[in-house]
């Protein structure tokens, strides 16, 4: 018996373990903001009161951030479709905006929900 497929090659490459390896710190760096922030805050309810209060401020932030990411897209998309101009490569990309772009609505349908 082989058990060559109870190890899939994609998950043990160096992309995946470099991606792991960023993730940590950035948990790290989350946990870290959020134990500053209750501790100078000093009260879970005070943390949350600071957050609610600081929401338009992560809005605008959120904003700047899909403008940069969206520029930075339409970079990429026409350096992507210089290089390779070919129907599956606009089918590809026009399936991964999509995406996207139902992940952002999601994510700010989830924050919108919160708020009400």
């Amino acid at each position: 018996m082989n058990a060559a497929w109870l190890r899939p090659h994609w998950l043990f490459n160096k992309r995946v373990a470099r991606a792991l390896l960023w993730t940590l710190p950035l948990v790290a760096l989350a946990m870290t903001a959020n134990i500053a922030g209750l501790y100078l805050v000093g009260s879970i309810a005070g943390w949350e009161r600071w957050l609610a209060d600081a929401a338009g401020y992560f809005l605008l932030w959120r904003l700047c951030l899909y403008g940069a990411t969206g520029y930075g897209w339409m970079w990429m998309h026409r350096r992507l479709l210089a290089r390779e101009s070919d129907a599956s490569t606009q089918r590809r990309l026009l399936r991964t905006e999509i995406a996207g772009v139902i992940a952002i609505i999601a994510l700010e349908a989830s924050l919108l929900m919160q708020a009400v």
